[in-house]
């Protein structure tokens, strides 16, 4: 193969490429079609920090982030939930945003501290919920739907299972979860906060 025609063909590997990257950015969710999603929810229903049902019918048409959390937690909670105040705060006036951010310790966290506890953060609790519910339930929801605990950590006793991961999961207006980030991570999360604005964008 000749010089000259090397040549031609880099260029247009990167004239290609140039093209992709160009066309990513103009249309929203252009990269996502290309790949399926990681879980889709399945029906669920949760108690929030207003003693409000919650259900998975009020993600439809929402930009939905989910964590896992305790009140009690001293190690990894805050720190995520600290870098998830930063994406509220950018995303709080949005109607199509919410953030669900579920207790693993229900047995404690009852609906009376979820409400103090969302009180301390000072956030709209119609934007940012904290959920509670059968503990067998909640980590159903995090091992299946939403793909942020590894399935294989459920044990025979519920009362011996513990739930402890900084995983967020990102989800789109369908209730598909199309990324996983890693919540104490600020790189992570101002990716995420990139991503869902271009998703904020789609109808």
């Amino acid at each position: 193969m000749s010089r000259k025609t090397v040549f031609y063909v880099a260029f247009f590997i990167v004239l290609v490429l140039g093209f992709y990257v160009a066309i990513s950015s103009m249309i929203p969710g252009f990269s996502e079609k290309r790949f399926p999603p990681i879980s889709k929810v399945e029906p669920f229903a949760f108690t929030n920090q207003d003693g409000k049902q919650f259900t998975n019918n009020e993600m439809n048409g929402k930009v939905s982030v989910v964590n896992f959390f305790f009140t009690t937690c001293k190690s990894i909670c805050p720190r995520m939930n600290n870098n998830l105040r930063i994406v509220y705060e950018q995303f709080k006036d949005q109607p199509d945003f919410i953030i669900l951010s579920h207790t693993c310790d229900p047995d404690r966290d009852s609906v009376k501290r979820l409400k103090h506890y969302s009180d301390s953060m000072n956030v709209n609790s119609k934007r940012w919920m904290f959920l509670t519910g059968r503990k067998d339930s909640l980590y159903a929801a995090a091992r299946l739907n939403y793909k942020i605990d590894d399935p294989k950590n459920f044990v025979a006793n519920i009362n011996d299972d513990f739930l402890h991961t900084q995983l967020i999961a990102l989800l789109n207006k369908k209730g598909e979860v199309i990324h996983i980030y890693d919540g104490i991570k600020p790189s992570e999360m101002r990716e995420m906060a990139d991503k869902i604005q271009v998703m904020l964008r789609e109808k």
